[in-house]
């Protein structure tokens, strides 16, 4: 497996708010450049999704693979892993931790762990993940803190 790559980001919202954004998968086409589709395949009684169908379109790579999810009962972790190998990733595991600071807003950490089908040398591997992290964290900020102003 692939070794796990960990950025954080503070977003200026309570993490009610956060984990709102984080979890209404149907709307990632509207905010995050790579995913053009992400359909809820099965939820939990509670009507979290537990797995997730995502198409994405990132230039170089394409990819379309299923991930499951599972939640902290506070939702202050939300996990998810691939249920199957797809064309471009034999596995991935990641998380969202999400803690709230005094002054209201949040601190998110993105955890990201993801082996590749295709080889990739390690030093271009990690540039794409840390790159490919940025862009998620700065795009939820962006999200969250949009969708807070609008309210």
């Amino acid at each position: 497996m692939a070794d796990s790559s960990t950025q954080s980001i503070i977003i200026g919202a309570a993490p009610d708010r956060v984990t709102a954004v984080i979890c209404d998968f149907a709307r990632y086409p509207e905010w995050t450049d790579a995913v053009r589709r992400a359909e809820v395949v099965e939820e939990y009684e509670d009507g979290y999704a537990s797995q997730v169908r995502f198409t994405i379109d990132a230039g170089v790579m394409a990819d379309e693979y299923v991930l499951a999810y599972e939640y902290a009962e506070d939702l202050s972790r939300i996990e998810w892993h691939l249920v199957a190998p797809s064309k471009m990733q034999k596995a991935q595991r990641g998380s969202y931790d999400l803690v709230g600071n005094p002054d209201g807003s949040t601190t998110v950490t993105y955890t990201l762990e993801v082996d590749l089908s295709v080889g990739m040398l390690g030093m271009f591997r990690r540039k794409a993940e840390k790159m490919i992290m940025d862009t998620a964290l700065k795009q939820l900020k962006r999200r969250v803190e949009a969708t807070g102003a609008a309210q």
